[in-house]
C-alpha cells in the first residue's frame, strides 16, 4: 500500500501576532515522521509526505495514497485535531487513529471529565470560568492548592509552574493570562497531590493496555515534571521523585480505568491516558490523548526499550495491527 502520512511539524505551525509562546507545542519534530516510515517499510508499504491536513484540499478528487496515517494536530480552535480525519471521509481514503468526533470531543477536558464520570471513573472536581468572566470563591472545587489549565489544549499547552495556584489571586491572574493568550475557557480543578502515571493503549478487538508508567513529580510543586521540562520553557534544572509505588493491584485499576474511558469515547488503535493517584491510593481520572506522539523519546518508544526490541520493529506491529482494521 501507499500510506500517506499526514503530521504538523514544529516548522508548519502558522504563527499569528501575539500568539503564546508553546502555541506550536502539540507538533512534532522530524524524527517523528522518520520513526514512522522506518515502520511503513518494515511492513512493505510505502510512505508518502502529505504533511499538515490542508495539504489534503489539493487531493480531495485525486488521492494519491491507499491509506492514511494521522498524527496532525492542526492549528487553533476546538476541533482542529479533527480536520485530517474529516477531510480523509470526504476523500473516502481510510484512516488509522480514532475519528473527528472523538478526537474534537477528547481535547475538550470539560467534556471528556464528564464522560469519564459517566463511565464510573474519578476526576478531581472542577470549575469553568470564560473570558471576563468573574472568578467567584463560591464556584471553586473544594479549597486550594488548585491547577489552572486551558479547556481544550494538549501536550501541556498553556502549562507552567505559575499553574498550580494557592490563593484566589494567584487564580485571576492565571485565569486573565490564558483567556487573553489562548483564547478559550479556563478549566480550573483541584489539585491531586500525589503520584502521576501514564497508560497506553493499543489495538482492537480487543484493545489493550501497554504496562504502566510512573511520572517523575518535580519536587517543591508536585507538577508534573513533563509539564515544566518541555520545549519554550526555559531550561531549569529541576530536582524530582517518584512517590509512588506501582503495585500489580495498582497497575490493574489503572489499566481497566484507561480502557474504560478508550471505550466510552470511542477511540481507535492508540491512546495514552494520564492519572493521578493521591496518598490514599485512589486513582484519579486527568486527560486522554487519542492522538499521542510516535517521537522517538515518547511512550511508545519507551514501551520498546522496555520490552527490548527495536523501536521501527515494535511501531511496525501497532500500525499492523490498526491497517488490518481498516483495509479489507
Amino acid at each position: 500500500m501507499r500510506v500517506g502520512l499526514i503530521y504538523d511539524l514544529f516548522e508548519d505551525y502558522p504563527w499569528i501576532q501575539g500568539e503564546a509562546f508553546d502555541a506550536d507545542v502539540e507538533n512534532e519534530p522530524e524524527e517523528t515522521v522518520l520513526a514512522l516510515e522506518s515502520a511503513i517499510r518494515a511492513l512493505n508499504h510505502e510512505p508518502l509526505r502529505v504533511g499538515p491536513a490542508r495539504n489534503l484540499l489539493s487531493r480531495m478528487d485525486n488521492p494519491d495514497f491507499d491509506v492514511a496515517i494521522n498524527i496532525a494536530e492542526g492549528g487553533r480552535g476546538r476541533n482542529r485535531e479533527g480536520e485530517a480525519p474529516t477531510l480523509l471521509e470526504m476523500m473516502g481514503v481510510p484512516f488509522i487513529g480514532s475519528d473527528a468526533l472523538t478526537l474534537s470531543l477528547s481535547l475538550d477536558k470539560v467534556w471528556t471529565k464528564d464522560l469519564a464520570v459517566s463511565a464510573g471513573l474519578f476526576t478531581p472536581n472542577y470549575a469553568v470560568f470564560c473570558e471576563n468572566e468573574e472568578v467567584d470563591c463560591l464556584r471553586l472545587p473544594r479549597r486550594f492548592p488548585l491547577f489552572v489549565k486551558p479547556r481544550y489544549e494538549g501536550s501541556a499547552k498553556g502549562l507552567t509552574i505559575a499553574s498550580k495556584v494557592q490563593s484566589i489571586q494567584e487564580l485571576r491572574n492565571q485565569v486573565s493570562d490564558i483567556t487573553s493568550n489562548y483564547g478559550q475557557d479556563v478549566l480550573v480543578e483541584e489539585f491531586v497531590e500525589g503520584s502521576e502515571y501514564t497508560v497506553a493503549v493499543i489495538g482492537h478487538n480487543p484493545a489493550r493496555t501497554l504496562p504502566v508508567i510512573q511520572r517523575a513529580i518535580e519536587t517543591d510543586t508536585g507538577i508534573g515534571l513533563h509539564v515544566l521540562d518541555r520545549k519554550g520553557l526555559p531550561e531549569q534544572d529541576y530536582s524530582f521523585s517518584l512517590p509512588g509505588v506501582l503495585t500489580s493491584e495498582l497497575e490493574a485499576r489503572l489499566q481497566a480505568s484507561a480502557l474504560t474511558i478508550f471505550h466510552k469515547l470511542e477511540c481507535k488503535d492508540f491512546a495514552r491516558i494520564d492519572f493521578r493517584v493521591d496518598s490514599k491510593g485512589k486513582e484519579w481520572f486527568l486527560e486522554i490523548n487519542p492522538l499521542p506522539t510516535f517521537a522517538p523519546n515518547g511512550t511508545f518508544a519507551i514501551m520498546a526499550e522496555l520490552q527490548g526490541v527495536p523501536y521501527s520493529e515494535f511501531l511496525a506491529g501497532v500500525l499492523k495491527e490498526a491497517f488490518q482494521r481498516v483495509v479489507a
